[in-house]
């Protein structure tokens, strides 16, 4: 069997691949013009990205495609540590290497290699409500900077979420939360939304 995180049709699977895609090229291409301390945020970004899209193509990736992917995420795990050492804001790309390791680990645990994987269902859950939690505060957070005005709680939130380094306009290195543009903001809410759409299909 294909390897996909994508049980859907196959219109929909491949429009995932290309939203992720995209987002990683373009985090890619940030990371070639960005300053020192915040390129490896943005590669970091890029490597999540370009991985997603990976793991989403609908034909498959063959039995290689999980093992491939397993050591490139611990690997992007270990990158993403590193950039703890600047600030805790970094704790969502951790967050997102572990998810992409656990669900690359998922999809070659078992002999199909891909559709209707599953993995430990208390840690799906858990994975599920952080982006949930991500792409909703994030949203509110990509209206709030686009100059929409959001009424009573949903703007409070929005502002925790940036102050909080949670939502995608929180940033991914110093000073982040003030210089993001809006392009990095909803390249960062697509792959939040992608996340929770494979984790959906667990």
């Amino acid at each position: 069997m294909p390897l996909s995180p994508f049980s859907g049709s196959a219109v929909c699977a491949w429009l995932l691949v290309l939203l992720c895609a995209v987002s990683g090229t373009y985090c890619l291409l940030r990371a070639r013009r960005a300053g020192r301390r915040a390129r490896g945020g943005a590669g970091g970004e890029a490597v999540m990205g370009l991985g997603m899209a990976a793991m989403a193509v609908p034909v498959g990736t063959g039995p290689w495609g999980p093992p491939v992917l397993l050591a490139v995420f611990c690997a992007a795990s270990l990158h993403a540590l590193w950039l703890l050492r600047d600030g805790v804001h970094h704790a969502h790309h951790l967050v997102g290497s572990l998810t992409m390791a656990y669900m690359a680990l998922a999809a070659g645990g078992g002999p199909e290699h891909g559709h209707g994987r599953a993995g430990l269902p208390w840690v799906t859950g858990a994975l599920l409500v952080y982006y949930a939690g991500y792409v909703l505060l994030g949203g509110a957070r990509l209206v709030t900077a686009a100059g929409g005005a959001l009424p009573g709680a949903a703007g409070s939130a929005a502002r925790a979420a940036a102050g909080a380094g949670i939502g995608p306009g929180a940033g991914s290195g110093p000073g982040a939360g003030s210089g993001v543009d809006d392009l990095t903001r909803a390249c960062r809410l697509a792959m939040g939304t992608g996340m929770l759409a494979m984790l959906m299909t667990m």
